[in-house]
Protein backbone atom coordinates (compact mmCIF):
# COMPACT_ATOMS: atom_id res chain seq x y z
CA UNK A 1 0.00 0.00 0.00
CA UNK A 2 2.69 2.24 0.82
CA UNK A 3 4.35 2.33 -3.16
CA UNK A 4 1.09 2.57 -4.03
CA UNK A 5 0.46 5.46 -2.08
CA UNK A 6 3.82 7.22 -3.07
CA UNK A 7 3.32 6.86 -6.76
CA UNK A 8 -0.04 8.46 -6.24
CA UNK A 9 1.15 11.19 -4.46
CA UNK A 10 4.10 11.78 -6.50
CA UNK A 11 2.61 11.79 -9.77
CA UNK A 12 -1.12 11.89 -9.67
CA UNK A 13 -1.45 14.31 -6.53
CA UNK A 14 1.40 16.00 -7.48
CA UNK A 15 0.33 15.81 -11.15
CA UNK A 16 -3.01 16.33 -12.66
CA UNK A 17 -4.83 16.80 -9.54
CA UNK A 18 -1.89 19.31 -7.58
CA UNK A 19 -5.54 21.78 -7.99
CA UNK A 20 -6.76 19.73 -5.41
CA UNK A 21 -3.38 18.71 -3.00
CA UNK A 22 -2.07 22.18 -3.21
CA UNK A 23 -4.48 23.08 -0.43
CA UNK A 24 -2.72 20.66 1.51
CA UNK A 25 0.73 22.75 1.18
CA UNK A 26 -0.42 25.91 1.67
CA UNK A 27 -0.07 27.07 4.99
CA UNK A 28 -2.78 30.27 4.93
CA UNK A 29 -5.35 27.54 4.37
CA UNK A 30 -5.17 24.40 6.77
CA UNK A 31 -8.40 24.69 8.83
CA UNK A 32 -10.72 21.72 10.12
CA UNK A 33 -11.45 20.15 6.51
CA UNK A 34 -9.60 21.26 2.99
CA UNK A 35 -10.01 20.17 -0.34
CA UNK A 36 -7.27 17.65 -0.22
CA UNK A 37 -9.26 15.65 2.28
CA UNK A 38 -11.62 14.70 -0.72
CA UNK A 39 -8.77 12.00 -1.19
CA UNK A 40 -9.51 10.31 2.09
CA UNK A 41 -13.06 10.25 1.08
CA UNK A 42 -12.32 8.66 -2.35
CA UNK A 43 -9.85 5.97 -0.74
CA UNK A 44 -12.74 5.19 2.18
CA UNK A 45 -15.12 4.56 -0.50
CA UNK A 46 -13.04 2.18 -2.43
CA UNK A 47 -12.57 0.56 1.14
CA UNK A 48 -16.35 -0.15 1.64
CA UNK A 49 -16.93 -1.13 -2.15
CA UNK A 50 -14.16 -3.42 -2.00
CA UNK A 51 -15.24 -4.77 1.98
CA UNK A 52 -19.14 -4.90 0.58
CA UNK A 53 -17.87 -7.38 -2.89
CA UNK A 54 -15.77 -9.08 -0.58
CA UNK A 55 -18.94 -10.21 1.77
CA UNK A 56 -21.46 -9.85 -0.77
CA UNK A 57 -19.32 -12.72 -3.18
CA UNK A 58 -17.48 -14.51 -0.79
CA UNK A 59 -14.06 -13.16 -2.33
CA UNK A 60 -11.09 -13.36 0.17
CA UNK A 61 -8.95 -10.49 -2.62
CA UNK A 62 -11.52 -8.08 -2.26
CA UNK A 63 -12.01 -8.75 1.24
CA UNK A 64 -7.71 -8.34 1.64
CA UNK A 65 -7.39 -5.64 -0.45
CA UNK A 66 -10.65 -3.57 1.16
CA UNK A 67 -9.06 -4.12 4.72
CA UNK A 68 -5.54 -3.20 3.68
CA UNK A 69 -7.03 -0.02 2.18
CA UNK A 70 -9.15 0.67 5.58
CA UNK A 71 -5.85 -0.22 7.88
CA UNK A 72 -3.50 1.80 5.90
CA UNK A 73 -6.25 4.79 6.06
CA UNK A 74 -6.39 4.65 9.75
CA UNK A 75 -2.46 4.63 10.23
CA UNK A 76 -2.31 7.66 8.00
CA UNK A 77 -5.23 9.57 9.81
CA UNK A 78 -3.02 8.37 13.59
CA UNK A 79 0.41 9.84 11.62
CA UNK A 80 0.21 12.04 9.18
CA UNK A 81 -3.11 13.61 10.86
CA UNK A 82 -2.59 13.19 13.97
CA UNK A 83 1.34 13.44 14.82
CA UNK A 84 2.78 15.35 11.88
CA UNK A 85 0.26 18.15 11.34
CA UNK A 86 -2.01 18.22 14.44
CA UNK A 87 -4.99 18.30 12.94
CA UNK A 88 -7.41 16.45 15.17
CA UNK A 89 -4.94 15.17 17.60
CA UNK A 90 -2.39 17.18 20.20
CA UNK A 91 0.16 14.81 20.06
CA UNK A 92 3.21 16.49 19.11
CA UNK A 93 5.99 14.67 20.93
CA UNK A 94 6.99 10.93 20.55
CA UNK A 95 9.99 9.69 21.97
CA UNK A 96 10.09 6.85 18.82
CA UNK A 97 13.19 7.59 16.56
CA UNK A 98 11.18 5.87 13.60
CA UNK A 99 8.15 8.36 14.11
CA UNK A 100 10.52 11.17 14.41
CA UNK A 101 12.22 10.72 11.25
CA UNK A 102 8.26 10.19 9.79
CA UNK A 103 7.84 14.07 10.79
CA UNK A 104 11.22 15.40 9.85
CA UNK A 105 10.96 13.58 6.21
CA UNK A 106 7.57 15.44 6.03
CA UNK A 107 8.51 18.26 7.08
CA UNK A 108 11.11 18.35 4.81
CA UNK A 109 8.35 17.57 1.51
CA UNK A 110 6.01 20.80 3.02
CA UNK A 111 9.07 22.86 2.66
CA UNK A 112 8.31 23.32 -0.94
CA UNK A 113 5.00 24.82 -1.54
CA UNK A 114 4.51 24.38 -5.19
CA UNK A 115 3.48 21.09 -7.35
CA UNK A 116 7.87 20.47 -8.31
CA UNK A 117 10.09 20.46 -7.04
CA UNK A 118 9.27 18.12 -4.15
CA UNK A 119 10.65 15.35 -2.37
CA UNK A 120 9.69 12.63 0.55
CA UNK A 121 6.29 11.51 -1.30
CA UNK A 122 6.00 8.30 0.99
CA UNK A 123 4.82 8.17 4.42
CA UNK A 124 6.23 5.62 6.12
CA UNK A 125 9.30 4.37 4.04
CA UNK A 126 11.99 7.19 4.66
CA UNK A 127 14.34 6.82 1.79
CA UNK A 128 17.35 8.59 2.73
CA UNK A 129 20.34 8.51 5.31
CA UNK A 130 20.24 12.48 6.52
CA UNK A 131 16.87 11.72 8.39
CA UNK A 132 18.64 8.99 10.86
CA UNK A 133 22.14 11.02 11.16
CA UNK A 134 22.90 11.62 14.30
CA UNK A 135 19.74 10.05 15.80
CA UNK A 136 21.61 7.70 17.54
CA UNK A 137 24.29 9.66 19.74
Amino acid sequence: MELLSWFLHKYIFHGVLWFIHKTHHNRTLHSTFELNDIFSLIFSLISIILLYIGWSTPSSIHLAIGFGVTFYGFLYFIIHDGLIHQRYLSWNKTTSIYLKQIQRAHQRHHTYPNKTPSEEFGLFLIIGRKYWRNMFR
